[in-house]
């Protein structure tokens, strides 16, 4: 678990492999982490902050898609937000604002980076930025939304330096 600043305000990514049918690749951790941090830079958000993500396989984002959405189906990404209109739990211990959590399938991610002609680990790093916006109160239900969310996402996956292709 990596503290990095932000000014003076510090970001704790707690990472979980809760799969074992893709191996995670070197370095994919990290990039998650500097997703996570380039999304809270971009946003202007303030404080010390946590956010937890877990990889999981295609069966348990299905389940877990099926329990708190009603969708029986797997997915790429779930975002489960602990805060509502910029207002989080914070943790006793810390004091750090609780983002939420964030569940990526990595056997969907690695479909998909597939199917997009790109790295697992630009899917992986999408995926997060994209959840990441979700857990700040983004969402893309609407067009207007959609078209506000993508800007956002290329412009961090951009200071990633991973641009679309």
């Amino acid at each position: 678990m990596m503290m990095m600043a932000m000014a003076n305000d510090k970001v704790r990514v707690i990472i979980t492999d809760g799969q074992k049918k893709v191996r995670i690749p070197t370095g994919l951790r990290m990039l998650v982490r500097r997703a996570c941090i380039a999304v809270l830079r971009e946003e202007k958000f303030e404080g010390n902050a946590e956010v937890c993500v877990t990889f999981v396989d295609n069966e348990e984002i299905h389940r877990l898609n099926k329990e708190f959405r009603e969708k029986d189906s797997a997915t790429d990404v779930l975002s489960f937000p602990l805060g509502e209109y910029g207002i989080y739990d914070v943790n006793p211990d810390t004091g750090a604002k609780q983002l939420g959590d964030v569940v990526i399938s990595l056997e969907r991610a690695e479909e998909q980076a597939a199917e997009f002609g790109h790295s697992l680990q630009r899917e992986v790093c999408y995926l997060t930025v994209h959840s990441m916006l979700h857990l700040l109160g983004y969402d893309h239900m609407e067009p207007e939304e959609k078209a506000v969310m993508r800007k956002k996402e290329e412009s961090v996956m951009s200071l990633i330096g991973l641009t679309r292709i």
